[in-house]
């Protein structure tokens, strides 16, 4: 028999053996477990990054939808997203007062559907409330078809009102369409504040009246002037002219007597003849005297 010591020593050089032998197998078992996991949860992550995506973009698709709906049912029609419009201003962004202002709007229909453009209007409003209108101008019809990917252009002018020259206000320029499903649309195609020019050129109220006022002044001096000469060639003493007998406007007088000719010559001479001095008077004789 074998002795009991030698038996326990046997056991004792099998039994790490035999630990270190299945120790290895747990080990490896875990860590491809600790991989397939990993792989898994990468896997379940891409899985849910891709749901993600297309969540947003099903949400964004539903979000411009609903946006287009509320548009439509709240009665204030806004801007199609199948449509662009530009604006060009003729004579450049000056808006003289008193002065055509004109402007081209071009429209594109980017959509698959027609699109029906009814008309053109501008306005202008108070810088501080768009709401309040200071000068509202006639629509131009249009009822012009635009088919899908094509461009159409429209002309428009208005007149800035003579008083609001030098101030600024909003200018809102809108085009108006609907689609082929009757819903309609409103661009805003021009929405700023601009400040409108005062003319120079030409003659203005102003102006005229000015004008009148230093005609009127120099008509003044002028009549004043004329007045003072007049007033001063009265205060000198008019200067005595002598006439005398001879006939300047040749009178015929063949027609007298002579006997009365030569009375009204000497006459004449009497009066042009200067009086005698009292000295060479003789005294008169008083009456009932003889000589």
């Amino acid at each position: 028999m074998i002795p009991l010591r030698n038996l326990l020593l046997l056991v004792l050089l099998a039994f790490p053996v035999t630990l270190i032998g299945n120790s290895k197998g747990p080990l490896v078992a875990a860590q491809d477990a600790t991989e397939d996991e990993e792989a898994i949860d990468d896997s379940v992550v891409e899985e849910d990054d891709d749901e993600a995506e297309v969540e947003e973009d099903d949400t964004t698709d539903l979000t411009e939808e609903k946006e287009e709906e509320e548009d439509l049912s709240s009665g204030e029609p806004k801007a199609s997203l199948n449509a662009d419009t530009t604006i060009l201003f003729v004579k450049g962004e000056d808006f003289p007062a008193n002065d055509i202002v004109k402007f081209l709007v071009g429209f594109t229909n980017k959509g698959p559907e027609n699109f029906i453009i009814e008309s053109l209007d501008a306005s202008f409003r108070y810088p501080q409330d768009y709401q309040f209108y200071i000068q509202n101008f006639t629509a131009l019809p249009l009822n012009t078809v635009v088919p899908p990917q094509k461009q159409a252009t429209f002309e428009y002018s208005f007149i800035p009102a003579e008083p609001m020259g030098g101030r600024p206000f909003g200018l809102v320029i809108n085009l108006n369409y609907k689609d082929a499903n009757g819903n309609a649309f409103q661009d805003a195609v021009f929405n700023q504040t601009v400040t409108i020019i005062e003319k120079e050129d030409g003659l203005d109220g102003e102006t005229i009246f000015m004008y009148l006022f230093l005609g009127g002044l120099g008509l003044l001096v002028v009549v004043g002037l004329h007045q003072l000469l007049e007033s001063r060639k009265r205060k000198r003493p008019a200067q005595k002219v002598e006439m005398g007998t001879s006939n300047q406007n040749d009178v015929d007088m063949s027609w007298i007597p002579p006997e009365t000719l030569s009375q009204i010559m000497q006459s004449r001479r009497d009066k042009a003849s200067p009086r005698r001095s009292p000295r060479k008077r003789g005294p008169k004789r008083p009456a009932g005297s003889d000589e």
